[in-house]
């Protein structure tokens, strides 16, 4: 008689939840920080065009050599440091927990970030260790420095700005942080087109820091391409677990040509800021709502006891807004939820609905 699989899979992989993605099939999706604005037509014929000259039937560059170049140059990556790509930015954080999976390894991140850095540490059977921030959702640098004496992590993840939270840490605690690690230091930055500011410039002058980018937030989340960029010895070790022709043909092809036409990806972006400003703004002037400071495509926003986050999170989604219910994710984000900036059109049917929502339970309370 075959074995089962909870007597074959290991226990804590038993014990975890998969990855949940919900459907949006005829919804107005703010749940998963997209960028809403899709290609101008002309950029979408071209890259039509391009996907149909493809050779589909070959295997990609395994080093995507070309990719790499017009990468360097358009993210103003430094020289003397290489580049890794990934299948998205999850594959590059997985590799690095592998490469870093000694017996009684730490992975070390704040509390709450991204939760990938959890899960994939538990994949890789690397103790996780999360730091909680302040309730403000600043960072704890105090406590910080005291997890690295203590437990001497193998590796750090800090996401800049923050996600699911929304602000940038203190770039000087983070400096801190980055001098006392006795390991790898990965700054997230997948919300960089957001945000005014980088440790992109800083690679050259810390031995141990490794900086990730994403293309999925600016625009491209379906070509599902990330990066990391840093210094040559860690690199070179890291590419060792890089499965062969991970990027796509298709993706390294239509990347390279979309960033010819960076303006418009950046040009998109700007938008999304302004819109975020407005649904800030306008979210502050609700009865009942404490927002958050962002400088992602994403505002963090916490509902009063009288309105329970889990109920209007549920009634959007009836009404057919999806948002990201984040009430039990955490103890400091008690009854959160987190909207994406969508189009103009988009976040004013959410603000609207959301307005409404709160006059109804406010009324029955």
């Amino acid at each position: 008689m075959p074995f089962s699989p909870d007597q074959i899979i290991r226990p804590e992989i038993l014990a975890l939840s998969a990855y949940h993605v919900p459907p949006a099939r005829g919804m107005i999706k703010l749940d998963a920080m997209e960028n809403p604005y899709t290609l101008p037509p002309e950029l979408r014929d071209e890259i039509a065009r391009l996907a149909g000259e493809t050779p589909v039937n070959r295997y990609p560059d395994p080093d995507a050599a070309a990719l790499k170049a017009v990468l360097r140059k358009a993210l103003g990556i430094p020289d003397g440091m290489d580049i890794m790509l990934g299948n998205g930015s999850d594959e590059i954080i997985q590799i690095i927990a592998l490469a870093c999976a000694r017996p009684g390894a730490v992975l070390l991140s704040v509390e709450p970030a991204f939760v990938m850095f959890r899960m994939i540490a538990t994949f890789a059977s690397m103790n996780y260790v999360g730091v909680p921030l302040h309730p403000d959702f600043s960072l704890d640098v105090k406590a910080m420095l005291a997890a690295i004496a203590r437990y001497q992590p193998a590796v750090i993840f800090i996401a800049y700005p923050n996600n699911p939270t929304g602000n940038l840490f203190d770039a000087v605690e983070i400096s801190r942080i980055i001098d006392a690690a006795p390991g790898m230091v990965v700054i997230d930055e997948a919300y960089h087109a957001f945000a005014d500011a980088s440790f992109m410039d800083k690679l050259a002058h810390h031995p141990n820091l490794l900086l990730m980018r994403t293309l999925s937030k600016l625009g491209l989340a379906g070509l599902r391409l990330g990066l990391l960029a840093g210094k040559p010895e860690w690199l070179r070790q890291l590419e060792k677990l890089r499965l062969p022709y991970n990027v796509g043909i298709v993706t390294q092809r239509i990347a390279e040509k979309l960033l010819e036409h960076r303006d418009v990806l950046l040009q998109q972006a700007a938008a999304i800021k302004v819109e975020r400003s407005l649904m800030s703004r306008r979210l502050a002037e609700l009865e009942g709502i404490e927002v958050f400071p962002t400088d992602a495509n994403f505002i963090l926003f916490r509902l009063n006891q009288d309105h329970k986050a889990g109920q209007v999170f549920q009634e959007l989604k009836q009404r057919g807004i999806l948002v990201k219910n984040l009430d039990g994710a955490h103890p400091l984000l008690k009854n959160c939820l987190r909207v994406t900036v969508g189009m103009p059109h988009e976040n004013a049917q959410f603000l609207a609905v959301l307005q409404t929502l709160l006059v109804k339970i406010e009324a029955k309370a």
